[in-house]
């Protein structure tokens, strides 16, 4: 049993044991009356009206805690670690640590699952113990003491010491009849917690551009699925929008629209505005001086200043928002301004524990391990980016009491992080083997010249520049395919934005974050390899099956709870254990926040889809009249448990299929 589960189990147990006491506790208070004892009648009463309140209580959080226990999707490979690491215990008891491998299998010769502990801890005894003992003889050892379990069907030693596992059919057929019962359900994860990511994060005045794609769709997927996993997850756009820049913006508005306060200004296109301000920032003296004044006053909060910001602040707001709908992205704003209150008490905190240096007027903090200290506030008595980032990390952990911190930002801050996080650490605000702060980076994109993607001219690309490209581009492609012929217009256009979006957010997902990756339309749009065009093709395909054998969803719902899955075929086999391999990809990925192993995985769950189809007739019709004569109802109840992995993988990825392309 996999520790999670193990758990969940526990805690059930001690729930039924606190109902018994507190049964038996009532009956006790009955019997008062009955014995004519009453020391305080309303007293009485009272713990009894407690006691069954906290009874009730407990008997529906079991209730609801055995539900959610039973629906949660199994972790095979979790529960061969545990089945492997008690063998392993019981074989090799003074051992710390072994180590635990446990893998799919990439042929079927070689079994379903494989254990490659044996290998490691061969190493290990000639280490720490100089014993020279073959990884066969330690593999037949472990075998030995393999616990009583209900997934493996038999082991078989290969090669060297590889132990390869057979898992028992009836155990995924379970599962599998499970997943069609219930839907797909999340794999058990222990204690709920409270997970904050700080991700896309533009700059307010300036247009949100292709830098700032990768943040805000791979912070928008780790939201789906920490939320897909239970987890109470608060998403914040860290939004640019303090600072010296506000200067010269409010200085250029009071100059360009001079009756602001009483009538909105119609400032359309903001990035020429911010560069018109720039411009003047630079060449004029004055404008610069009149500039550094008005950061002053926005800053003392002069009401005047404040509502020349919130204007600027609101037009930038309604642009990124056309963003956001478009890749249906949902976001908290809270912006440095908001922890602005916040720096004074920063600096103190820091102050008083001794962890400040005073350098040429600035007030420094060195952190160790760090060369570079954090300048907490500069020599005119202003604060830094370095200021609010504590700020923002100090209110996320004490305030917010995220138990996981996850930061969404480039390759290129991360020094800068790494060294706010240890000055948390230092300060005493977390403690790393408690609270889990990551930097989840990610590396830039690149066009098909391998260089920094620009528009020809050299500018930075717009991010709604690019978005409608795509929607050109995904209608050209339907065209091609001569889509606009067999789908209704509503149809078209929605297989239009599945297609584009879609394609644009799994070219980035696809790809291991931490690395760069080319831009390319006509990579992304190709319906073959892998892509979210082909994914979305294989979905809707897979969808159209039963749809053809005139197969409804209630005739499925209930052929899933009557019809015996039978998994013969090889193919199937193979197919079922794909499927079922999603709890385990979904963990991993929770550990590691990589979402492209999750792409690979659909991909995979594809392609032995296409296998499995091409070999196993789902729908047998007449040669001769193409009418139906058989419908394989199991066959297709693996259709539907595929599609329903596929779908809620498109989902935590953000990508939107539709039923007919």
């Amino acid at each position: 049993m996999e520790p999670r589960v193990a758990e969940a189990v526990a805690r059930l147990g001690r729930q039924e044991n606190e109902i018994k006491l507190l049964t038996a506790e009532i009956e006790r208070l009955k019997n008062f009356g009955c014995l004519g004892i009453s020391p305080s009648l309303e007293g009485l009463r009272d713990e009894n009206a407690k006691l069954k309140y906290r009874l009730n209580f407990l008997r529906k959080s079991l209730q609801e805690e055995r539900s959610k226990t039973a629906k949660s999707m199994i972790n095979i490979n979790s529960c061969l670690q545990e089945v492997f690491g008690a063998a392993i215990q019981a074989a090799y008891p003074d051992l710390e640590n072994p180590p635990l491998v446990v893998t799919p299998s990439q042929q079927p010769k070689f079994g379903d699952y494989q254990c490659n502990s044996a290998m490691g801890i061969t190493q290990i005894l000639l280490k720490t113990k100089e014993q020279k003992v073959s990884p066969r003889e330690i593999a037949e050892k472990i075998t030995k003491n393999i616990p009583a379990n209900e997934c493996i069907e038999k082991v078989e030693i290969a090669g060297p010491g590889f132990i390869n596992v057979h898992l028992k059919k009836d155990f995924v057929l379970k599962q599998l009849s499970s997943l069609l019962m219930n839907g797909v359900q999340p794999p058990a994860v222990g204690k709920r917690k409270k997970v904050v990511v700080d991700f896309s994060s533009p700059n307010i005045a300036k247009e949100m551009h292709v830098g700032h794609l990768r943040s805000t769709i791979i912070g928008e997927s780790m939201c789906r699925l920490f939320e897909f996993a239970g987890y109470d997850v608060l998403r914040l756009n860290h939004l640019g929008d303090w600072g010296t820049q506000f200067g010269m913006l409010i200085a250029h508005l009071q100059d360009k629209f001079p009756d602001y306060l009483t009538v909105s200004p119609p400032i359309g296109d903001l990035q020429a505005f911010y560069k018109e301000s720039k411009r003047r920032f630079d060449t004029e003296e004055e404008f610069k001086k009149r500039a550094y004044q008005c950061v002053v006053l926005l800053q003392s909060k002069n009401p005047d200043f404040i509502k020349a910001w919130e204007l600027i602040c609101d037009v930038s707001r309604k642009e990124f928002q056309k963003i956001y709908n478009c890749l249906d992205i949902t976001l908290i704003e809270r912006g440095e301004s908001f922890y602005q209150e916040m720096m004074k008490d920063i600096v103190k905190e820091f102050e008083d524990k001794g962890f400040v240096q005073v350098d040429d007027g600035r007030k420094i903090v060195f952190v160790p391990g760090f060369p570079v200290p954090l300048t907490i506030m500069k020599s005119d008595g202003g604060y830094t980016y370095d200021t609010s980032d504590l700020a923002a990390l100090r209110h996320r952990l004490c305030e917010e009491k995220a138990d996981i911190l996850i930061y969404v930002v480039d390759s290129g801050q991360s020094v800068h992080l790494q060294t706010v996080f240890a000055a948390g650490q230092m300060i005493g605000w977390y403690d790393p083997k408690v609270t889990r702060v990551t930097h989840a980076a990610f590396g830039v994109v690149l066009g098909e010249d391998k260089k920094k993607f620009k528009t020809r001219s050299g500018d930075t690309v717009r991010l709604i520049d690019l978005l409608e490209e795509g929607l050109k581009r995904a209608m050209d492609k339907l065209k091609d395919k001569e889509r606009d012929k067999v789908l209704t217009a509503e149809e078209l256009r929605a297989a239009q934005t599945s297609v584009a979006f879609g394609c644009i957010k799994y070219a980035d997902l696809s790809h291991n974050r931490l690395n760069d990756y080319v831009f390319s339309f006509d990579k992304m749009l190709d319906d073959r390899g892998n892509t979210a065009a082909y994914l979305l093709y294989a979905f809707t395909r897979i969808r159209a099956i039963a749809r053809l054998a005139n197969i409804d969803e209630e005739m499925l719902r209930k052929a899933a709870r009557e019809e015996v899955l039978v998994l013969d075929h090889e193919k199937e086999w193979k197919l079922g254990k794909c499927i079922l391999r999603f709890p385990e990809i979904l963990q991993k990925i929770l550990e590691d926040l990589l979402l492209h192993t999750l792409c690979d995985y659909l991909y995979e769950l594809a392609t032995t889809f296409t296998e499995f189809y091409d070999n196993c007739y789902c729908v047998e019709k007449d040669r001769q009249s193409g009418q139906i004569v058989k419908v394989n109802m199991w066959r297709l109840l693996l259709c539907e448990a595929t599609a329903m992995i596929m779908a809620k993988g498109f989902d935590i990825l953000g990508i939107k299929p539709v039923q007919r392309m």
